[in-house]
């Protein structure tokens, strides 16, 4: 189990790195990846060659737990946004929507 949630986070990580480099180029970096368009596919690409070896219970247990991660994550952020709570309040001010509409 912790060797494919390694792995994916290293895919992850990988992808974000090649992303973000592509969408803000001009962000000030203190370290650069040398060769990021090679090595961010490349670590993309092992990293999942290595994954696709563990067997299929592993899998279905990293689906379980990135559910439950997930889950956990979105509920947690549905209820202390702030920009959600913002929202609301510019809905409740401005009289567009009910006026009984819970603060969250």
């Amino acid at each position: 189990m912790v060797n494919i949630g390694t792995l994916m986070a290293f895919i992850v990580v990988c992808a974000a790195v090649l992303l973000l480099r592509i969408r803000s180029p001009e962000v000030k970096r203190p370290f650069k990846c040398p060769l990021i368009y090679v090595v961010a596919p490349l670590g993309i690409v092992v990293n999942l060659a290595l994954m696709l070896f563990l067997p299929v219970d592993t899998w279905l247990r990293l689906a379980i737990w990135l559910a439950i991660g997930m889950a956990i994550y979105f509920a947690y952020s549905r209820f202390h946004s702030k920009l959600t709570r913002g929202t609301i309040s510019e809905i409740k001010t401005q009289g567009i929507g009910p006026s009984d509409a819970p603060l969250h």
